[in-house]
């Protein structure tokens, strides 16, 4: 019989955001399989995708964070492998670099786990402190807002396919959409450092496909905010806010200084999170902008919701460079 030999184990720290008295980590314990994101051939394609979504988690296993002066927080994974670290402390901030990120390093804290451990046990993450010269926020979709996914086709084969069969360094930007995310970063000073936040239904077995893709197309590092694979399944009261939702309006909270732009599609149900944000966060949103998609149907449902709508400025986008007209007119470039 066989040796069966068992995958190293390693901690992914997803992007995350918190305030200058607030730590804030989040990421997920998981077997190491080896995915390799630059791999080219359709069975390499379909393997790493297998991998992605047929995870292995580290369940239930303490873990500790190590940042600046040697500040130490601790926290437990759950029974999906997740993590999600709160902590307050006087000044955060001290240990942030010039755009507001603050570096730590995770480890395990179990001798008990009888298992290799990747990295000698140290696995980077990383959280943002928007700075004081942030005059706004941005909080973006991802799917058909700045990557090109088909949500809209018959079935969604066409996110499928993109998925499965197209590496995220080969998949290219919508047109103009980093420029412009840096343009509204940088604000109309060039010197905001804006917050940029990504927000999109795609589950968290995506986030280093998606992080991958954002870097290639060189658009402004900032925290990606996905959901569990479990939340699909899960059945929802009619009450109950989506995901999407749920983490814009955590943001928004946190920052309650700061006004933000949103950003999204007419494809799903983003027109309905954005205007329903509006509502609860009154006079803290500055403009919405909707990038148009190919369906009649959405697009004219999209556009009775906005009929009546005259708070703020918002903007059906076809080509981007509309948007950074409207931008400068309004003042936020």
């Amino acid at each position: 019989m066989g040796i069966i030999t068992m995958d190293k184990i390693q901690i992914i720290g997803f992007q995350s955001y918190g305030t200058r008295v607030r730590f804030y980590a989040r990421g997920r314990a998981l077997e190491d399989e080896n995915i390799d994101l630059e791999q080219k051939g359709i069975f390499n394609l379909l393997l790493n995708t297998w991998k992605r979504f047929e995870t292995d988690e580290v369940k239930n296993t303490p873990i500790k964070i190590n940042f600046g002066d040697n500040k130490v927080v601790h926290g437990t994974t759950d029974h999906e492998g997740y993590y999600l670290i709160k902590e307050d402390f006087e000044n955060v901030y001290q240990f942030a670099n010039e755009e507001g990120w603050v570096k730590f390093e995770i480890s395990f804290t179990t001798t008990d786990l009888k298992r290799e451990i990747l990295n000698k046990n140290i696995f980077p993450g990383e959280m943002l402190i928007p700075k004081n010269s942030a005059k706004f926020g941005v909080i973006s979709d991802i799917d058909d807002t700045i990557l090109h996914t088909g949500v809209v086709s018959s079935l969604k084969w066409k996110v499928v396919i993109n998925t499965i069969f197209r590496r995220a360094i080969s998949r290219k930007a919508l047109e103009g959409t980093a420029d412009f995310y840096h343009q509204l970063h940088r604000g109309k000073t060039g010197t905001e450092a804006n917050p940029v936040f990504y927000v999109s239904h795609s589950p968290w077995n995506l986030y280093r496909y998606l992080e991958l893709f954002l870097k290639t197309n060189a658009f402004p590092k900032g925290p990606i905010l996905l959901r569990s694979m479990s939340s699909f399944r899960l059945r929802k009261n009619v009450d109950d806010q989506p995901q999407k939702q749920k983490e814009i309006t955590n943001i928004l909270k946190t920052y309650p200084h700061l006004s933000f732009i949103l950003i999204g599609d007419s494809g799903e149900k983003d027109a309905d999170i954005y205007l329903e944000i509006t509502k609860m966060f009154p006079n803290r949103v500055k403009a919405i902008y909707l990038r148009s998609v190919a369906d009649r149907k959405r697009m004219k449902r999209v556009a009775d919701l906005f009929t009546d709508f005259n708070d703020i400025p918002y903007l059906i986008v076809g080509k981007t460079a509309e948007a950074i007209t409207h931008a400068k007119t309004h003042g936020f470039i």
